[in-house]
């Protein structure tokens, strides 16, 4: 199908465009919900096969892992729009609205080139429903169906680099159509265990499956490591390892962030401003400038100080210890799992010495126990609540953990978000018996991507 066509929208409203971008999402949301998972790349791969093969229109850095996969995107795209290059972005979820998902040059892509995208995708779609339905298969999935859409806009811009996120795993993600120049694997911890298992070799396993060529690999532990290590052997890839090869090499707190020195592949870079919080986003960042480093010169030689500069500098990540509340200070964070309670935990104690208050809401498929059992020592007290997520783990069960973490007096159940961020404010204002008199306090909401994305909304983030 020829690239760079376009739909006639006339004199349309940009507000009823996205009327019409929002009532596709609710259509394609409901056909396969993202949650639910069908291990294979078969139907996409035969969806971009009619498309024309939009996804090899442009280079690609493909980013797996189980934590971090989003910032890491969203750095390295900063990165490489500081070199002067057009960019795509593809990342989940999202926090208000699914054009986020597929951004073009740093910014979410238009209501009007979405819809150019879906005029092309959709009759694909048709077709490859119904070969599959015929082969006694699911039909394409939302994440599915947002690939697709990815793949096209980007090659309709046109871009020059694309910066896709794995969904879920990657062996057999739906962005593992790809042929990517350089592979990135985040941090990798236990998660989506109902879809990749509990044990880290065979979380491994999956993540490792898009390694084609060049692969970086952040912080990981040992037990993955060693697949990682097979997996490059198996695909005659170079890996390039967090640590060994590129390394965060000092870093101190700053207002608004941090500065860093850090060590890519092919230098120093010195006193870095990134204006994100804690050791995570550190790592996070310099796994991104690794990529990068590949990509634009092979790693021969460094970055030039005006775009490594520029990039980090207005490098962001709504929902990942942002501030969105003063008076008191109210921060979210997307954290689910054990692994993310620790780097937020850990980043809270560094950048907000604070008295909070947790507002955790969870989802159905994950650790409460364990992620609450992160918190408690840093917390004051819990308020456990739920997003307007079909996934939401109801307020009462969640209780009933929080109270075996916490004990009795240290939890309140509120069923509704709005209602439940009105009570932890409450409560961050009121002084507790381990901090009499304590001069300053906060709300601290996570759990869940949707509940620091509902929190934002509340707060007149969007």
């Amino acid at each position: 199908m020829p690239r760079g066509r376009r739909r006639s929208i006339g004199g349309v409203s940009e507000q009823a465009l996205e009327r019409q971008v929002a009532a596709i999402c609710r259509n394609i949301l409901a056909r396969a919900p993202e949650d639910r998972i069908d291990p294979t790349t078969e139907r996409v791969r035969a969806a971009v096969d009619l498309l024309g093969e939009p996804q090899r229109a442009y280079k690609v850095v493909h980013v797996a892992g189980t934590n971090g996969k989003t910032t890491t995107s969203r750095i390295a795209d900063s990165l490489i729009r500081a070199h002067g290059l057009r960019t795509g972005r593809f990342t989940s979820p999202h926090l208000t609205s699914p054009l986020e998902r597929i951004a073009i040059d740093g910014a979410p892509v238009s209501a009007a080139a979405f819809l150019d995208a879906w005029a092309q995708v959709a009759p694909v779609v048709e077709l490859v429903d119904a070969r599959s339905r015929a082969a006694g298969g699911p039909p394409l999935s939302f994440f599915e169906i947002m690939t697709l859409l990815a793949f096209t806009a980007f090659a309709d811009a046109p871009v020059d680099v694309a910066v896709v996120e794995v969904g879920l795993g990657g062996l057999w993600d739906a962005t593992n159509v790809v042929d990517s120049t350089v592979q990135v694997i985040a941090p990798i911890a236990r998660d989506h265990e109902r879809y990749l298992g509990s044990a880290l070799a065979d979380i491994a396993a999956e993540k490792a499956g898009i390694i084609r060529s060049r692969a970086v690999i952040g912080r990981q532990p040992p037990e993955a490591a060693a697949v990682i290590e097979r997996a490059l052997l198996d695909a005659d890839a170079v890996g390039y390892w967090f640590g060994e090869d590129f390394d965060v090499v000092a870093r101190e707190v700053a207002l608004g962030g941090q500065v860093a020195r850090l060590r890519g592949l092919a230098g120093e870079y010195d006193d870095v401003f990134l204006p994100l919080f804690g050791a995570h986003q550190a790592d996070n960042a310099v796994l991104a400038l690794a990529a990068v480093e590949l990509l634009m010169s092979d790693a021969d030689r460094p970055l030039p100080s005006a775009a490594y500069v520029e990039g980090l500098e207005t490098a962001d990540s709504p929902g990942r210890l942002e501030v969105v509340g003063h008076a008191p200070t109210v921060l979210v964070d997307s954290a689910h799992n054990v692994a993310g309670a620790e780097a937020l935990v850990a980043a809270v104690e560094e950048t907000f010495p604070i008295r909070l208050v947790a507002l955790v809401g969870m989802l159905d498929d994950k650790d409460p126990e364990g992620f609450l059992g992160v918190l408690e020592p840093h917390v004051t007290r819990v308020v456990v609540t739920r997003s307007t997520s079909a996934r939401a783990l109801a307020p009462t069960a969640l209780g009933d953990v929080a109270r075996e973490v916490f004990g009795e007096d240290r939890v309140d159940v509120v069923d509704r978000l709005d209602e439940a961020l009105v009570r932890a404010v409450d409560l961050a204002g009121q002084d507790s018996p381990d901090a009499p008199g304590a001069l300053a306090t906060g709300v601290l909401a996570t759990g869940s991507v949707t509940i620091a994305a509902e929190v934002r909304i509340l707060l007149g983030r969007s």
